[in-house]
């Protein structure tokens, strides 16, 4: 039997090799994020409003919407030989008090995630590296942790404990909380908004045996470190919330003004991914595999 993705999850926080696991906002960039070798996928909450509302990350989006594309990104995170990998996902805050977020594992359970990360921010919540953020108190946090904890049906379903008390409280009051929320149950802790390396190392200093996340998130706030450096400091995983997306944008704008300028296809065909290399990353040679396995009609088989 195949590893489930909340095993192989574990397994990857046990691992102290640094896991680097790309953000990607639907199930068409985890297929892309997959093929490239990579050991898990995180799906960011950011990203998600952005691509299914077109607005920023100022708590638009209900739970159901967030489970929604969660379930169908943990469907397509396939590596090249066929295993299933983990899926991290946004869960922004649990979406109310702690039955509210009991409901919210369940549903991500459900939906074939294997992880998710819940903040201690009062709505609407923000994204974390922007102003006008508010916290809940401490303890309103550990009750929803300890909800989430015996929501779970798998134990080995991952229970990620965000703080974005740094911007609001200070860097003490950050710290203070994580150590809370670690008594509590949470699984990995993710200290937002971090701004010097010197506060990371702190961090890292302070949970040497509790699994911690950087997020590498692209406003600067947070430094830019390399995988080996966060490894150095004693970070166990780390997520690119909005590379992926942000790198596909200026190639799209490059393609669209190029194709508006010429009117010539032919001027942007070559900075395109090929027709049938689309398809086959989307799972063409599976499609013939079951086609074949269930005798579909020749004439009615998918082909090039």
């Amino acid at each position: 039997m195949s590893e489930r993705p909340t095993a192989a999850l574990r397994r990857l926080l046990a691992d102290p090799k640094l896991t680097q696991i790309p953000g990607v906002v639907d199930a068409a960039w985890a297929r892309v994020v997959a093929a490239e070798g990579f050991d898990a996928v995180y799906m960011t909450g950011a990203g998600t409003s952005a691509s299914r509302l077109g607005w920023p990350d100022v708590g638009l989006l209900t739970m159901t919407e967030m489970v929604d594309n969660a379930g169908r990104i943990a469907d397509a995170c396939i590596a090249p030989d066929g295993r299933q990998l983990p899926l991290i996902a946004d869960a922004d805050t649990g979406y109310g008090g702690p039955l509210n977020v009991r409901r919210t594992i369940q549903s991500y359970e459900r939906a074939g995630v294997a992880g998710v990360h819940i903040e201690d921010q009062s709505w609407p919540k923000r994204c974390g590296h922007l102003a006008g953020k508010a916290v809940i108190p401490t303890a309103d946090m550990v009750a929803h942790i300890k909800a989430g904890c015996d929501a779970r049906h798998d134990q080995n379903f991952v229970l990620i404990a965000r703080t974005d008390a740094i911007a609001v409280e200070g860097f003490e009051a950050g710290l203070e909380r994580a150590h809370a929320y670690r008594e509590a149950g949470a699984d990995v802790l993710f200290i937002e908004a971090m701004t010097s390396e010197e506060q990371l190392a702190e961090a890292c200093r302070q949970f040497p045996d509790t699994p911690l996340l950087y997020n590498m998130a692209s406003s600067g706030k947070t430094p830019f470190l390399s995988a080996e450096r966060m490894q150095e400091l004693g970070f166990s995983v780390c997520i690119y919330p909005n590379f992926v997306m942000l790198a596909a944008i200026p190639a799209a704008q490059a393609m669209l003004r190029t194709l508006k300028e010429t009117g010539e296809a032919k001027a942007v065909a070559n900075s395109l991914t090929s027709f049938q290399d689309f398809f086959n990353l989307l799972g063409m040679d599976r499609v013939k595999e079951l086609e074949e396995r269930y005798v579909v009609d020749e004439t009615r088989r998918a082909g090039y």
